[in-house]
């Protein structure tokens, strides 16, 4: 696996899969950053690999964990490395408990990483209720390879 390393700064460097390089050129954002033994990941949307915006909340937020899983795979990383989330949901987040605690235990197991739940009025694109970032531990047996 060779992981996309670009714009160093900070003592780290942004992790970019293929399949999110337009994200990076169009609104200036890294996936994914890492530095100091620490993978930063930027908050994921729930569109799905065409782009499109699932009707369902629940479907968003796989689609926004599935995107997760993109960038902790670019870093030769997993779901067990991730250390804590946060999720960001439109509307009244205590309604979320109704179906995202199913979803995102689909993908994390314990020991559960952290969690912090957010309600808020809107995020970035019409029609998404749902964002997530994440932080995971890097592994120190240096097994990925960097490209400029």
């Amino acid at each position: 696996m060779t992981v996309q390393r670009i714009d160093q700064r900070a003592s780290g460097h942004s992790v970019l899969p293929e399949s999110m390089i337009e994200d990076y050129r169009e609104f200036h954002f890294s996936p994914g950053f890492e530095a100091g033994g620490l993978l930063f990941i930027s908050g994921q949307i729930g569109v799905d690999a065409s782009g499109g915006v699932p009707d369902q909340p629940a479907e968003q937020a796989r689609c926004a964990f599935e995107r997760i899983g993109t960038i902790l795979a670019e870093a030769g990383l997993g779901f067990e490395d991730i250390a804590s989330i946060t999720s960001h949901h439109v509307g009244e987040v205590t309604e979320i408990f109704a179906w995202f605690p199913e979803v995102k235990d689909s993908f994390l197991a314990p020991p559960y990483p952290a969690w912090t739940a957010l309600g808020v009025s809107g995020l970035a694109i019409p029609g998404i209720v749902v964002e997530i970032s994440a932080i995971a531990k890097t592994r120190a047996n240096g097994s990925t390879n960097e490209t400029s």
